[in-house]
């Protein structure tokens, strides 16, 4: 089968490449000379474009794409999140109906319900929320709805939501998790007690072969570990696998969030296009539960994880 990934020099995106490239012929987007050599290593055929100019001519051939791509910093202007996950979702589904892409596999995330509140033992039937403070949730959110609208008998759409993407080739949470450490700006949140469903890359990717021919058109589907450590147990194990120990000092995460409003609002003010220190988007997460239900996909799809969070831990560390 011929795939077409978006993000291909990305986390999960060359994570795709790396497990799909022995049973499928993948091209893979590439916005430049970079990319081309990245996605071009990892075993994929580099198709010169990015989501602002995609046409179905780069899609030729193709059967499935999976739309990897997206913006996933936790600060930035609302026009880059949405450029990036709302007109570059759009400008996707365009050119693989025009392709005749028979299906699109998009990857969402769990922060398309997110509006600052707690999200516990969420499954695919939870609404969205009716307003987020975060663009990356609502862009997020409006592109999954854009994706499931464009279903059809000619082109069908699987949504997959995983949450708290982990493992080999992580290129935020961990590498964030020690600079905060290694600069000494790290504080747990609430003492790290509040749960969480991570997805490790290696059953995300086995959940996306799952979903190039099975599972039902029109749904979404959360991809979990299925196991929901605490923040503190989670991330000290994470960090360690890279040499770090987290200090023990915590804040409440009401005084988190309300930091992070406070910089949000003097950086706009007096360091305008700079990052602040702590946003509301980088605090609340961390100091709110996270756990999802991964039935429909177990029902649907045939998904279990391949990966446990212990395996993939020692896996880290070279045991």
């Amino acid at each position: 089968m011929k795939l077409f990934v978006t993000g291909g020099s990305g986390f999960v995106g060359g994570a795709v490449i790396g497990a799909m490239r022995d049973r499928h012929e993948i091209l893979a987007m590439a916005r430049s000379e970079e990319a081309e050599k990245v996605v071009a290593a990892l075993g994929a055929e580099p198709v010169r474009c990015s989501l602002e100019d995609v046409t179905a001519s780069h899609l030729a051939g193709v059967q499935v794409v999976i739309h990897c791509a997206g913006y996933v910093h936790v600060w930035g202007p609302a026009e880059t999140y949405h450029r990036a996950h709302v007109d570059g979702t759009r400008n996707i589904l365009a050119a693989a109906q025009g392709a005749g892409v028979s299906r699109v596999v998009h990857i969402s995330t769990e922060s398309v319900l997110f509006n600052g509140d707690h999200l516990r033992d969420m499954d695919e039937t939870w609404p969205y929320p009716t307003r987020s403070p975060f663009p990356y949730s609502t862009t997020k959110a409006e592109a999954e709805r854009m994706v499931l609208a464009a279903n059809s008998q000619a082109m069908e759409t699987i949504v997959l939501r995983p949450v708290l993407i982990w493992g080999p080739g992580d290129r935020s949470y961990l590498p964030e998790l020690t600079a905060m450490a290694e600069a000494g700006r790290f504080a747990w949140l609430d003492r790290g007690r509040h749960r969480v469903s991570p997805t490790h890359i290696e059953n995300l990717t086995h959940a996306i072969g799952l979903a190039i021919d099975g599972g039902r058109p029109g749904e979404v589907y959360f991809i979990t570990d299925l196991e929901t450590p605490t923040q503190l147990d989670f991330a000290a194990r994470y960090a360690a696998t890279a040499g770090v120990t987290l200090p023990s000092r915590s804040i409440p995460g009401w005084l988190a969030r309300g930091l992070g409003a406070t910089a949000e609002a003097a950086w706009r003010v007096f360091r305008p296009g700079h990052e602040p220190p702590l946003s509301r988007f980088a605090a609340a997460p961390l100091s709110r539960e996270t756990t999802v239900s991964c039935a429909r996909a177990a029902r649907a799809l045939g998904y279990a994880p391949v990966v446990s969070i212990h395996a993939g831990l020692r896996h880290l560390i070279g045991d």
